[in-house]
């Protein structure tokens, strides 16, 4: 794609990045035939290749107005596209720098700013989450049911571990995870001290996701530093890794050196952290896990999943039949999940900012998660699991789980819950 950017954008720190990024796509169309927003709108400016034009065209030096920062907020940053894309253009990177760049130029509209703004205010937060979380439950049947389908009843969780372990990795607590599924990091710390190592926790708190995405990316910035000086002091006292349950996080948090690259105080800091940033299936595989189990293991009470791997997972982070090696191993079968690399809609807050595309997308994923007849759908990513949760006819659980309570041969039943 040939380039004519202004001068103010071929001298900023970005630039060069950017005309690389536009000049390696060749209009081929790839991305289009997997983009859930296109797929479903059928406007070209809702897929990529229409996105990348409308972001050329801004740095060209015309005008842009709100039906461009439209198209662009539709987008669900799923980047299946960039899976798809035989050019290898790093889509989500430019969509990053144009998002924050029409940001700051434009004023969105009251209602919307809002929005975005009470989104931010609260959620990053565990207090206020865990605050607005009890007033959900007392009133429920008054909310709307985009808010209600998302509000779990109160989980009590087993005891966390006592870290006793020469071995230790520290866990990414996250911002409403705790509040929403507590389960999750209690069972990943259950298994890791099996495996002779103890999972540290933590300050709770945002790893800057949910600033970055909704055009906040100052503040973002500055969440990812104060993550990294809660870090810091485990880093320099042998903690090995960082183990991150919810692979939207992990997509940011790998993402810590490149996004803070140009900062003199933090750059090789926040290297280190992504250097040190796992998914908690890659530590489980580099374990060998599967050496806990008996020889002769007892079936498991739930035996067919349906695996849903999210796409900050599978298109962001490139990490691809982990899961699926690791639930096969513990005796899970999975079941057949056609096109398992389209976005459910959840997306972050996604979910609650354009519920007419996140609906019919979360639709169409639980028809083929459902299709096999799954005892269970298993997912790697709160926002995701949450999202589906709220619509579907049976449980849906952060795969780790029922590794924990396969090791805990414990029986695997769970009931919905999930307002309604």
């Amino acid at each position: 794609m040939k380039t004519a950017l202004t001068e103010v954008v071929q001298q900023a720190t970005w630039g060069k990045e950017v005309n690389q990024i536009l000049r390696a796509c060749v209009h081929c169309g790839f991305c289009t035939a997997v983009c859930p927003t296109y797929q479903l709108l059928g406007n070209e400016l809702d897929s990529p290749r229409g996105r990348i034009y409308l972001i050329k065209s801004f740095l060209e030096g015309n005008p842009v107005g709100l039906e461009t920062q439209c198209h662009l907020d539709r987008c669900l940053t799923c980047r299946a596209c960039e899976t798809a894309c035989p050019s290898g253009v790093q889509y989500g990177r430019l969509l990053d720098i144009g998002r924050n760049l029409i940001e700051e130029q434009l004023s969105r509209p009251l209602k919307p700013r809002l929005w975005r703004w009470l989104l931010r205010t609260v959620l990053p937060y565990p207090r206020r989450v865990n605050t607005l979380l009890d007033l959900g439950r007392l009133f429920h049947l008054i909310l709307p049911k985009i808010l209600r389908e998302k509000i779990p009843p109160f989980i009590k969780t087993a005891n966390w571990p006592v870290p006793n372990h020469i071995r230790h990795m520290m866990v990414l607590e996250g911002c409403v995870q705790p509040s929403l599924a507590p389960t999750i990091n209690v069972a990943t710390a259950r298994i890791l001290d099996r495996l002779g190592i103890s999972l540290l926790q933590t300050s709770a708190g945002c790893c800057g996701a949910l600033h970055y995405h909704l055009g906040a990316q100052a503040e973002a910035l500055n969440q990812m530093r104060r993550m990294i000086d809660e870090w810091w002091p485990f880093l320099e006292t042998g903690t090995e890794a960082i183990v991150i349950t919810a692979s939207g996080c992990g997509t940011l948090v790998k993402d810590y050196g490149y996004l803070l690259r140009d900062d003199p105080e933090y750059a090789d800091k926040a290297a280190r952290v992504s250097e040190l940033t796992f998914d908690i299936s890659e530590i489980l595989i580099k374990e060998n896990i599967s050496a806990l189990l008996p020889s002769t293991p007892p079936p498991p009470s739930i035996k067919k999943v349906a695996l849903h791997i999210p796409c900050s997972l599978q298109h962001a982070q490139k990490q691809n039949g982990l899961i699926e090696s690791l639930l096969t191993q513990f005796g899970f079968e999975l079941t057949e999940v056609a096109d398992n690399s389209t976005c459910c809609g959840s997306a972050g807050a996604y979910s609650i900012l354009y519920p007419m595309i996140s609906q019919p997308l979360r639709e169409k994923k639980l028809a083929v998660l459902q299709a096999g007849n799954p005892q269970i759908i298993a997912t790697a990513n709160i926002g995701c699991q949450l999202h589906l949760q709220g619509q579907s006819l049976i449980p849906v659980r952060h795969w780790i789980e029922l590794i924990a309570d396969r090791l805990d041969n414990r029986l695997l039943v769970w009931q919905k819950t999930t307002y309604h």
